[in-house]
């Protein structure tokens, strides 16, 4: 016999919904909400493009009265601020009767931080606090990294050969993977609001860096050019990884001395490494220099995510394994 399901499960659901929010919920967090009512889903947000309408926003329009009662299963706590773009959401779940809260993980906001919670409790609305956190900070991770580190998140990509090869020795590199690998890779970049390559990789290619996939070709990402010197129109010029700003969310593309500048720089936290089954030899190698002068330091660095066969080719994702 199937048993019900349990909180941990509605949170889950919660998690999956609020990647939907990604990248297009920034300058705000992509937040999931589920109402659940006698054991069954009556309403479902994430927030929506720009910021607002918030997710228990969405959910609760969507519910109406059938709110009262229900418990809300949020993937950040419910903010506590009003602003001019819409009321706070703690207090929304208080009017709309809601009986019990499920928040994954604290709110870092200052202008929240705890007080959102505390408002539900002082309503008597039930709070069950820190429920999945780490699951719900990695699907928040561009949001939540600018927000605690004052960063944007960043992913490098690199596609190579079998022994490191991201060309031929005269530069020529298409196409290294097949057409699964790149169209994962069009995904990922729907899923930033920005893409950078290195002055090298623009001069040798001329990248377009948009998304081309049926139905997302609206979300083609900025472009950002790593140069000590001026960008083309339609491009942003940073002079370094440390000099960007303003994103949450940034997908580095190519080439060498670009992916090596950001790893020299400790500025990578999830790599996405889709790698051929072919041999080049004598090819265009992955990374430049990166500053590593002890291959003890090059150890216990990164944690392997996922892997997956795309076509023949495959894809590993590590992730940055950082202190706290």
């Amino acid at each position: 016999m199937r048993r019900p399901p349990a909180d941990a499960d509605w949170m889950a659901a919660a998690i999956a919904l609020s990647r939907r929010g990604r990248p297009a919920s920034a300058p705000n967090p992509n937040v999931g909400c589920l109402l659940v009512k006698d054991g069954r889903i009556i309403a479902r947000g994430w927030t929506q493009p720009g910021g607002r309408p918030h997710a228990e926003a969405m959910a609760l329009a969507a519910a109406g009265r059938a709110a009262q009662g229900a418990t809300a299963y949020v993937t950040l706590e419910p903010c506590a601020h009003a602003s001019p773009r819409g009321p706070a959401c703690s207090g929304a779940l208080i009017a709309a009767g809601v009986a019990r809260v499920v928040t994954a993980v604290q709110d870092p906001d200052p202008r929240t931080d705890g007080s959102g919670i505390a408002r539900l409790r002082d309503a008597g609305v039930e709070v069950v606090f820190n429920l999945l956190p780490a699951e719900a900070r990695a699907a928040m991770a561009p949001w939540w990294t600018r927000q605690t580190e004052g960063r944007p998140f960043v992913t490098l990509k690199l596609a190579t050969s079998l022994d490191g090869c991201i060309a031929m020795a005269d530069g020529s590199s298409r196409w290294i993977t097949g057409g699964r690998a790149r169209a994962h890779g069009h995904l990922e970049r729907a899923g930033h609001q920005a893409i950078l390559v290195g002055r090298g990789t623009f001069e040798a290619d001329a990248p377009k860096l948009d998304v081309r996939l049926p139905g997302l070709e609206d979300r083609s990402p900025g472009k950002l050019l790593l140069t000590s010197g001026a960008a083309p129109e339609g491009w942003t010029a940073v002079a370094s990884p440390e000099a960007i700003d303003g994103i949450d969310s940034l997908l580095v593309e190519g080439g060498a001395g670009a992916a090596a500048a950001f790893l020299a720089a400790d500025r990578v936290d999830r790599l996405l490494l889709y790698r051929a089954p072919v041999l080049i030899g004598g090819g265009r190698r992955a990374l430049a220099d990166i500053g590593l002068t002890d291959l003890a330091d090059a150890h216990g660095r990164w944690r392997l995510a996922d892997s997956r066969m795309l076509g023949s080719d495959r894809l590993d994702v590590y992730e940055r394994v950082r202190e706290g």
